[in-house]
């Protein structure tokens, strides 16, 4: 019969506990954007790109292993996998606070003076301080650390998927670069052929001093965005090095026009929702983020209620330690303490208006979250029916001047036309390679961000 109130304690406890909950029932979330995209966003739109992993939308195997690469040693991506084994811990100590800590208590009291010197030494197991949760503190206390270990989690995802697209940008760019460079470096040595031609034909009198100095542009201009080119070829390469933590192995980096193949994905329903984007990841985080706000104004409203705290410890205790487990030497003791409070000086108030506007920051940045994706979304749509539009036509311009510039050569060559003309033709045939370059760039590195602004990118495999 001893063990009898501290077992009932303890039962009560555990039965008690979390019973009631004083978190808000309901948050208004008020994002204000459309249901539906943009019609001027066109057509070919992504499917669900949070379920297409990148090894199955980066096909190139050598793009594959510098991305592989990244996720291994970048060090960004390792402190955000770090921060989430913290979330983690931090959580899993708050939630402990949910159950009763047992602790086996051991103690030696000697007392002395005028009296006698007396000894007594006790053990047992106890428990300590236990919070009887009756209006849901410590659960909502948990409950916070949980929703904020998610979003930390979410965190991490979002880190990798913002890694994946920022490589895979950046070995398009250094593939586009050095195609770049191989156009200057040829069109530099054609116009040094011609230089060197021209030089002869002024010195036999056959061509002036300006034809001599027009060509000797073309020749400078051209040896100037090679010298330009290489600078940035070194940038691109420092760059990639340092999202994918390590040197880049020369076989792994692009080389030439073929590794600038279009990516595609399947178009969607015509009805896809805006909805798909509380698959990202920063959304996604931003959601549990709000979600532990509202836990802490449960808490916080908690506080203002009566708290019951529990200790006892079941045990033995004797006058002499030798005789500590004997049999008669039983003894339990149990100690419930309650707390109300009465004045604080304003902190219960001030603290669960501090939960309040936590909560309220909270919901403000998780609606322009949802904000923001939509509109990177609707932008990466637009800008992917523009730059289609433009590399189709950006294709027929370079086809049209590299004729106007053969044609023209042929007729400077047979005298019908000066110069002047096959100068101009040149430089158009020159920008207009340049120009169909970097939009097929811009073409591939909006298909990427659009891949990234769907939540794709942090799974591996579909």
């Amino acid at each position: 019969m001893n063990k009898t109130p501290l077992l009932l304690a303890l039962i009560a406890s555990l039965g008690l506990g979390g019973c009631a909950t004083l978190v808000p029932g309901h948050t208004d979330v008020a994002p204000s954007i459309p249901v539906q995209w943009p019609a001027e966003a066109g057509q070919g739109r992504p499917t669900d790109a949070a379920e297409l992993g990148w090894r199955d939308y980066f096909t190139d195997p050598r793009l594959q292993q510098v991305i592989e690469q990244g996720l291994a040693n970048n060090r960004d991506l390792r402190v955000a996998v770090l921060n989430v084994e913290r979330a983690r811990g931090q959580y899993r100590i708050q939630r402990a606070d949910r159950v009763p800590a047992l602790n086996v208590q051991g103690q030696m009291e000697r007392t002395g003076g005028d009296l006698p010197v007396n000894e007594q030494f006790t053990a047992g197991l106890g428990v300590t301080e236990f919070e009887l949760d009756l209006f849901g503190r410590v659960r909502n206390l948990s409950e916070a650390a949980l929703q904020q270990y998610f979003a930390v989690a979410a965190n991490r995802r979002n880190a990798q998927l913002s890694l994946v697209a920022e490589t895979a940008t950046a070995w398009l760019t250094f593939g586009a670069d050095s195609e770049l460079l191989r156009i200057s470096e040829a069109t530099l040595a054609s116009h040094e052929d011609s230089l060197r031609l021209a030089q002869a034909r002024f010195e036999r009198g056959g061509s002036s001093a300006l034809e001599l100095a027009q060509t000797r542009t073309l020749v400078e201009t051209a040896r100037t965005d090679a010298a330009r080119l290489r600078g940035q070829l070194q940038q691109d390469r420092n760059a990639l090095a340092l999202l994918i933590g390590g040197p880049v192995d020369e076989a792994l980096l692009p080389a030439g026009n073929n590794d600038l193949q279009l990516l595609a994905l399947a178009p969607p329903p015509a009805d896809l929702p805006s909805d798909v984007l509380l698959r990202r990841p920063d959304i996604m985080a931003a959601e549990h983020t709000l979600l532990a706000g509202n836990a802490n104004i449960g808490a916080a409203r908690a506080a203002f209620f009566p708290s019951i705290r529990l200790t006892g410890t079941l045990g033995s205790s004797s006058t002499e330690l030798s005789g500590l487990f004997d049999s008669g030497t039983r003894v339990w003791s149990f100690l419930p303490t309650i707390s109300l409070p009465i004045f604080q000086g304003g902190k219960l108030r001030a603290g669960l208006a501090v939960a309040n506007a936590d909560r309220d920051i909270a919901l403000a940045e998780y609606e322009k979250s949802i904000q923001v994706g939509f509109r990177e979304t609707a932008d990466a749509l637009a800008l992917s029916t523009s730059l289609d539009a433009q590399a189709a036509s950006q294709q027929a311009l370079l086809a049209a001047a590299t004729q106007a510039e053969q044609l023209s050569q042929a007729r400077y060559d047979a005298g019908l036309d000066s110069f002047v003309t096959l100068l101009d033709a040149r430089r158009t045939a020159y920008s207009a390679q340049q120009s169909q370059l970097q939009t097929a760039l811009a073409q591939q590195s909006n298909r990427i961000t659009l891949y990234k602004v769907l939540g794709g990118g942090w799974r591996e495999r579909s």
